[in-house]
This record gives C-alpha cells, structure tokens and sequence, in this order.
C-alpha cells in the first residue's frame, strides 16, 4: 500500500530534497507540497494525503495551529501530522503533540531515519522513543500549565491497560509491549487500542503525554 506524503515547509529547496528522497522509497509518493501552514491546511483536505511532514516554522500560520485545524477536521481524521524542529530541544514540540501531531523529528536526521518515520507514524504509531527528548517532554509537561488534551484519565482503565499505557508512553511498539507482558502484539495492539477509546485519545502520541503528565512514566524512568 503506497503511503501519500505531502510536505509542508517555508524552504523550497528543502521540500524539493524531502520530495525526491520521498519519491525513491517504493511505498511512498508525495501528493503536494505547502509553502505555508494554511497552504498545508488546504492541500490537507484535497490531495487525500495519509501523512504530512510538517515543519514547525512557518509564515502566515505556524505548524502547530496547522496541525490543530487538520486534527479538529472530522473529515482529516485519518491524516497523521509528523513535525519538523530544527532542535531537539524546541519546546513548541509539547504544543505541536499537544495539537495533534502524531510525531516529531529534527530536520537533521539522516534520510533513511525520515523515511521510516513515515512508515511509523503511517502505520499508527507515535514517534516518541525514550531518551533526552523524552525527557525534554516530561519535563515540560510536569509545568503547572499542562493540560491533558484527552476526555479521560487512567483511573478508568484496568490494571492491564495501565500496564500497556506505561509501556506507550516509554515508547515501545506493539511488538515490544507484548513481549514486556507475554502478549502477542495483536492483543497488545488491541488493548492499545481499547485505552485510546476509552481516554478519547486521537492516537498514541496522547497517550504518551496522559502517561507522563498522570506520572505513569517520569523523566527517570524513561
């Protein structure tokens, strides 16, 4: 199945080396290309793209009130949004996720790291994996300003989905969630999948952000 891309990004010549390393993949194509978070916006609703690369910095609207639009759209509920940040340490990423971005990348990561983040976050799963920037988003969202951009908290799941939602917010995969718990990464797919229902969480990038800010996962333990 051939995964639509379309990139958003104020700098030509950086969407035009996105677009060509995009195109070289066999299971992906880029279906558009915005200058602008509004253009972004635009295309978004009529180039039926799967996934966006959407960079942070943008004129006349940003990446992450882009982002927010697209994931307020009912009818763009199937779209992911990856964003771009120059630096690991941007702290608009906590703001972008918090929008409904599914993941995040910086713009100096090697292009094969790029294309599999695609296919990641295509596929469903949030581009979050432990270390220094796991910890920068724990970090930011323990601040009194936090807000859980989910219509539930963990007290309403069971003693295993909690379990599961710790493990998602380490950012482990399917695969290595049901090898933690003796799963099959079906069943753990499907209790993901049930936390995310019963939390109203748009994907598993909320569900991170519900693990660090309930204090399931804390900056030590990551």
């Amino acid at each position: 199945m051939t995964i639509r891309v379309l990139l958003a990004d104020d700098q030509t010549l950086v969407r035009a080396a996105f677009a060509m390393l995009v195109e070289s993949a066999g299971d992906m194509e880029v279906v558009g290309e915005a200058g602008t978070g509004r253009e972004a916006v635009e295309l978004a609703r009529g180039a039926c793209a799967d996934l966006i690369v959407m960079d942070i910095r943008m004129p006349d609207l940003d990446g992450i009130e882009a982002t927010r639009l697209i994931a307020a759209d009912p009818d763009l509920a199937g779209v992911k949004v990856l964003v771009l940040t120059t630096y690991d340490t941007d702290e608009n990423i906590v703001e972008a996720l918090r929008a409904g971005a599914s993941g995040f990348l910086v713009k100096d990561t090697r292009p094969a790291e790029l294309l599999e983040a695609i296919r990641t976050v295509a596929a469903g799963e949030s581009l979050l994996s432990p270390g220094p920037t796991a910890r920068l988003i724990a970090r930011l969202l323990s601040s009194p300003t936090a807000a859980t951009p989910v219509s539930g908290g963990p007290e309403c799941l069971s003693e295993r989905e909690r379990e599961v939602l710790t493990l998602v917010g380490r950012g482990l995969n399917n695969a290595e969630i049901g090898e933690a718990l003796g799963l099959s990464p079906l069943t753990a797919k499907t209790h993901v999948s049930r936390i995310m229902g019963k939390l109203g969480a748009r994907d598993r990038a909320q569900l991170v952000i519900v693990a660090y800010e309930s204090g399931m996962v804390t900056p030590g333990g990551v």
